[in-house]
């Protein structure tokens, strides 16, 4: 049965020719009354129409086509190109033409897409890392006009100033080092120097170091029962130290008064680690949980200036993480608490 999903030009042409040929012969049928006329009469509408119509397919319907899926690809035809275009191309059914185009279309519309993500997180960006650097600029700034109109002379006022001036001076320095940090982290320039170690042992390392901070809310901080026994992956020490620190920093942020923060660890697959930091705290809304890794991205603008950091720590444990080839995830329900993952290999002997 004849289908017009996959009709190449030349069926086109055949099909259409013999539309015109058939009523062409029964006419002359009808008045020679000559099978033998009839049927050359029929040859000859046939074989004539068909050139004429593959002629005028290729020539003027198929070109246009051909410029189109030079436009496509953007470039000066290639030899492989051309002879995809002279052999390949006129073999194709209109449908087949209409699906590449279509297939063009999407993978453009994606690109688009992703260019217009790009450009609102660009603007997020600019004006976040703007906001980031103003507030200790001009805190600085406040502190030093203070001093110098007059406040320098008295000992009380100007060793407050100073010290308040020197906590901004290292806020920015530490959001400086964060973003050089990052910047080499996007640019694949960090070099990992993986070893085994257990990881219980770095994180109740980690704890110890934190325990100040701790202590001053009131907050335990602890190893799950059932988790005591040693794994040992294989990562750097060094970096996973740095992303077990900055997630105990945050849920001591954002943890309450004489809550607790509990490190857990499981085998999953026999060749990965997976590593879990959870606190009580306040916990993050559903609609921040898919940005919470992005570069300064706040889930409450002014209650995290007043907690302190660069708005980068998230961002560089993921790219931490993800350079050891694993993944990182959080889940949180607000007023219970959040729990930050991720995998790290299993011990490699």
């Amino acid at each position: 049965m004849f289908s017009t999903k996959n009709v190449s030009p030349k069926r086109l042409a055949f099909f259409t020719a013999l539309i015109l040929a058939l009523p062409e012969s029964l006419l002359v049928y009808a008045v020679e009354k000559k099978w033998l006329w009839t049927v050359v009469s029929f040859l000859i509408f046939l074989t004539g129409s068909y050139f004429l119509i593959l002629f005028v397919l290729e020539r003027f319907i198929y070109r246009k086509i051909k410029l189109i899926y030079k436009f496509i690809n953007k470039t000066k035809a290639t030899k492989k190109e051309e002879t995809y275009y002279k052999y390949v191309l006129p073999q194709k059914s209109m449908d087949e033409v209409r699906e590449d185009v279509e297939k063009w279309g999407a993978e453009n519309e994606e690109q688009l897409e992703m260019l217009r993500r790009n450009e609102q997180f660009r603007k997020e960006f600019l004006q976040n890392l703007s906001h980031e650097f103003k507030t200790p600029v001009f805190a600085i700034q406040g502190y030093v006009d203070t001093l110098l109109a007059g406040a320098l002379s008295n000992p009380e006022v100007n060793k407050r100033f100073l010290e308040k001036t020197a906590k901004n001076v290292a806020r920015l320095t530490h959001l400086l080092n964060d973003l050089d940090e990052i910047s080499s982290l996007e640019r694949g320039e960090l070099v990992l120097y993986k070893q085994n170690f257990v990881i219980q042992d770095l994180i109740k390392d980690v704890f110890e170091n934190i325990s100040i901070k701790t202590e001053e809310k009131q907050i335990q901080s602890s190893i799950k029962k059932g988790c005591e026994s040693p794994l040992t992956v294989f990562a750097d020490k060094e970096k996973i130290r740095q992303v077990l620190t900055n997630l105990v920093e945050n849920s001591i942020k954002y943890g309450k008064q004489g809550g607790n923060i509990t490190a857990s660890m499981y085998k999953t697959d026999g060749q990965h680690i997976l590593v879990e930091i959870t606190d009580d705290g306040i916990g993050i809304g559903e609609k921040h949980l898919h940005r919470l890794f992005e570069r300064f991205y706040r889930t409450d603008e002014s209650r995290s200036i007043d907690m302190g950091g660069s708005g980068l720590g998230l961002s560089i444990c993921k790219h931490i993480i993800e350079a050891h080839g694993q993944t990182i995830h959080v889940r949180s329900t607000e007023h219970v608490g959040t729990t930050v993952g991720f995998t790290l290999d299993a011990r490699k002997d």
